[in-house]
């Protein structure tokens, strides 16, 4: 079964990457910390035996830590960052994956294992979803184009995954849920993801 995982990004640049945790830490260690946490997710991402699509925020950067062999660049489009992962999903769904996951790079504690098991789950589930401690969620996935997943959300809230799940329950899919880990956001998160700046 063909799998595709979408990994959203920004292009690493000083004031542009993680404005919350700047606030407390200041521009340049913000950018340290994003550098990162993108060479985290490269890292458990290439033993997948999946396609992997880069989907950059602004401009695709043609020399950059994803010019690797596996990974595909695109670029995103859409009003807001629902319609940018809606549009996503829907352009792999189109292309003949049967299995399409997105993650974004904002996960210290995602490791390769945990990714695996989001890809089984989609065997004999609609729906898998790795939520976050903060009320959102690291990890999405669906083994068909589920537009409803991606409208109606009050995105980058605490809300996320309980809406979500909410819509999944009533368009009467069955979901699994992955271990729920903390992302990394602002300044208390980096103890909590064991990261020293």
């Amino acid at each position: 079964m063909r799998t595709a995982l979408i990994i959203f990004v920004r292009h690493p640049e000083l004031g542009k990457v993680k404005t919350r945790l700047a606030k407390g830490i200041g521009n340049e260690k913000a950018l340290s910390v994003y550098n990162l946490l993108l060479g985290h997710t490269r890292q458990i991402t290439i033993p997948l035996n999946c396609r992997k699509f880069i989907y950059y925020t602004d401009q695709v950067i043609e020399h950059d830590i994803w010019t690797f062999p596996g990974y595909t660049k695109r670029q995103q489009f859409g009003e807001d960052l629902g319609a940018r992962m809606s549009n996503a999903f829907k352009e792999l769904f189109e292309q003949g994956f049967k299995r399409v996951m997105i993650i974004g790079s904002d996960c210290y504690q995602l490791q390769t294992h945990t990714l695996k098991e989001g890809i089984d789950a989609l065997n004999d589930h609609d729906v898998v979803v790795g939520p976050t401690f903060d009320g959102g969620y690291y990890l999405l996935g669906c083994n068909h184009y589920i537009p409803e997943l991606f409208t109606d959300k009050d995105w980058s809230t605490a809300q996320v995954a309980t809406q979500t799940i909410s819509t999944i329950s009533q368009l009467k899919l069955n979901h699994s849920l992955l271990e729920k880990l903390h992302d990394v956001d602002e300044t208390a998160d980096l103890e909590l993801n064991g990261i020293s700046i």
